[in-house]
């Protein structure tokens, strides 16, 4: 009896599995789902084609059949010439990618020059080289990102999100998070230098931590907890709630704000102080060295996130593939422009290199 339903059931397991014999596909345009053999499946052409057109494919004992009308025809429009959004997202890849490849071997060597000379061991180069390694996750993780995403491209465009994706994009935006912090901890530390700090180096190198490292988490915490309840969709990378995104903006710009207003009382006090008459020529140069430090910090690294902050979503085509490619341009670049201007430009890492102090 029980052998009698083996068999039954074996069978039945082989009819239901001969029955549904074409597989989901993406065929880089169209997501066609399961479908059983027999079956005839439609599928709309692509939105950014802007056509009302359909494409139909059947569902044979040897697979899916090609689709017709062909794409062209249906779609009208001719595939012999490169889509137009394929081109834009591949060029804009590879800009990001040289971009970030180029700032990850430089932030990487300026961390091992900044750790091999002990004439270079102090407070200021140990927040450089906390402020470097986020730039390096940072860029890491975005190549991470890119490989769990592109390595997955059928499941994604078909729907099927894994838990690696989505924390792929946390992490990501943790590193982007600790930069800023990071940041910020720079403008405090030059802001101690110029004004009379009631706290020892010491005990500042244990707020910087906690501050670099400690508050980005509290807030990707709070962002996961929000995407995971509220718009649990894709790779976590979908806007569609816009207040979601503003946990992870507000934190930045204040972060800039704060920054902001450390460089106003920096500069207010470094007129001061060079407007004195009688200033030796040391101390002059020092704080002439402090002012520049503090305009690069502000200037070139922070001032611009508000700009794209304030970006709207909703922009005509043109506009948005302008402003992103920029935006992008900007963030890739970053650190190979830090690693220059705190390390490889910086005249005590020059000369340490120079005498080749042993370590």
């Amino acid at each position: 009896m029980c052998t009698a339903i083996n068999l039954v059931l074996s069978h039945l397991v082989v009819f239901s599995l001969s029955q549904t014999e074409c597989r989901g596909l993406w065929d880089h345009l169209n997501c066609w789902p399961h479908a059983l053999v027999g079956e005839v499946v439609s599928q709309p052409c692509p939105r950014f084609l802007h056509t009302t057109g359909r494409v139909f494919r059947n569902c044979t004992e040897h697979g899916w059949t090609e689709p017709y009308p062909p794409h062209e025809i249906a779609c009208e429009y001719g595939f012999n010439e490169s889509l137009p959004l394929e081109s834009y997202f591949l060029v804009v890849r590879v800009m990001y990618s040289v971009g970030y490849a180029a700032s990850l071997a430089s932030l990487t060597i300026a961390v091992t020059i900044l750790s091999l000379f002990r004439r270079l061991h102090c407070t200021r180069n140990f927040v450089h080289i906390q402020l470097f390694l986020s730039f390096i996750l940072r860029a890491a993780l975005i190549f991470i990102r890119d490989s769990v995403l592109f390595s997955s491209e059928d499941h994604f465009h078909c729907g099927i999100y894994p838990v690696s994706c989505k924390l792929a994009t946390a992490l990501t935006n943790y590193c982007i998070m600790a930069n800023y912090s990071w940041l910020l901890a720079e403008g405090h530390y030059l802001y101690s230098l110029v004004s009379v700090s009631l706290f020892s180096q010491r005990r500042h190198l244990w707020w910087y931590i906690i501050l670099g490292w400690g508050s980005p988490m509290v807030i990707i915490i709070g962002w996961s907890c929000a995407r995971y309840l509220h718009e649990d969709e894709g790779c976590w990378e979908t806007r569609r709630h816009e207040w979601i995104w503003w946990i992870l903006r507000v934190p930045v710009l204040l972060f800039i704000i704060v920054n902001l207003i450390f460089f106003l009382c920096i500069i207010k006090i470094l007129l001061a102080k060079l407007r004195t008459q009688d200033m030796p020529g040391n101390e002059f140069n020092h704080y002439r060295k402090l002012a520049k430090s503090s305009f690069l910090l502000v200037s070139l690294f922070g001032l611009h996130y508000i700009l794209f902050a304030f970006l709207p979503n909703q922009v005509d085509d043109k506009s948005y593939e302008i402003w992103n490619f920029i935006e992008l341009a900007f963030a890739s670049t970053q650190g190979f422009v830090v690693a220059v201007l705190y390390c490889f430009l910086n005249g005590e890492v020059r000369l340490s290199l120079v005498m080749k102090a042993p370590i």
